[in-house]
C-alpha cells in the first residue's frame, strides 16, 4: 500500500472536515451525516478513518473537560 498522493490527501481532510462540521451542526446525529460519512470513508484510507475518529472522540472529551462539563459514566454523587 502505497502513501496517498498530496491530492487525495487534500480530498481526505475535506471529507473529514465536512462530517464533522456536520456532526457539529446536528449535535452529533450521525443519522444526519450519512452521506457525508460514506464520502468520509471512501476519501479516506481505513487507518486514517479510525484514527480520525478516536481523535474527534478524544478532542470533545478534552473540550468538555476543560469546560467543567464533563460527567464520567456510572457515576452518582455522594452525600
Amino acid at each position: 500500500m502505497s502513501a496517498p498522493s498530496m491530492e487525495e490527501r487534500k480530498a481526505c481532510w475535506g471529507a473529514r472536515d465536512e462530517y464533522w462540521k456536520c456532526l457539529d451542526e446536528n449535535m452529533e446525529d450521525a443519522s444526519r451525516c450519512q452521506k457525508l460519512r460514506c464520502s468520509f470513508e471512501s476519501r479516506c484510507p481505513q487507518q486514517w478513518v479510525k484514527y480520525f475518529d478516536k481523535r474527534r472522540d478524544f478532542l470533545k472529551y478534552k473540550e468538555q473537560l476543560q469546560a467543567g462539563e464533563y460527567q464520567p459514566p456510572g457515576t452518582t454523587e455522594k452525600s
